[in-house]
């Protein structure tokens, strides 16, 4: 019994430890909000400076998950690369962040 009691807490402490590294809107906050604007909009000094395109826009919107996964791990232009600075969990919660974002426009 205390074996069953222990695997169970041990696979909630798992999942809790997951849903914490993977939330997006923390580590958008955290690692793109800089740039990109808490909004998404690019419409930050160094955004405006870079030219960064609107996440909410249409022309990002209809990238697929693979592509803005890409885009993040390994960079694209003057965006730094983030594989392994972020987890994959994390980039792909940045991903799903960017979804929602392009539904707040």
């Amino acid at each position: 019994m205390k074996s069953k009691t222990f695997a169970i807490l041990i696979i909630v402490a798992m999942t809790a430890a997951t849903l914490a590294a993977a939330d997006g809107a923390a580590v958008y906050k955290a690692k793109c909000a800089t740039c990109h604007g808490a909004d998404g909009s690019g419409q930050t000094p160094m955004g405006k400076s870079m030219k960064l395109r609107d996440l909410r826009s249409a022309e990002v919107q209809k990238q697929t998950d693979q592509e803005l996964y890409d885009w993040t791990a390994n960079g694209k232009g003057k965006m730094p690369a983030y594989k392994g600075k972020l987890s994959d969990e994390e980039i792909k919660a940045l991903v799903a962040h960017m979804r929602e974002l392009g539904k707040k426009k």
